[in-house]
């Protein structure tokens, strides 16, 4: 497993948990989900998704959230009607998902601060 990032379901919510840390770039967050597609890490049951940031910052420009978007929007395949919700407790990392928010298209994505709150969100 990669010590950027780690995934974990949780059965009884149907939630999928993708945990990151360390310094992420764009490369990182698309390189994760492409490891997630090719070895079958994201189960039929799931409702929704939880990426925690909280043990990670972003090392990213502000431009590259659209790289973030584009990303999202060509695998609608596996992400459509989908709400993945973003948390991170550094005010400074949660710029890239407001922006990536603005630009969502057939899938749902959101900041969030607490576990709690991405939680009751993604299952609402």
């Amino acid at each position: 497993m990669n010590e950027k990032f780690k995934y974990e379901f949780d059965s009884s919510l149907s939630i999928l948990f993708k945990y990151y840390y360390g310094m992420i770039t764009i490369e990182d967050i698309e390189s994760s989900w492409e490891y997630a597609f090719e070895n079958g890490l994201i189960p039929k049951e799931t409702k929704g998704f939880i990426l925690d940031y909280r043990h990670s910052n972003f090392k990213m420009k502000i431009e590259e959230h659209t790289e973030i978007v584009a990303f999202y929007k060509k695998n609608l395949d596996i992400f459509r009607g989908f709400k993945i919700a973003i948390l991170t407790e550094d005010p400074k990392d949660i710029v890239f998902p407001i922006l990536v928010n603005i630009e969502d298209e057939g899938y749902s994505s959101a900041p969030f601060s607490t576990l709690e709150a991405a939680i009751a969100w993604v299952l609402s």
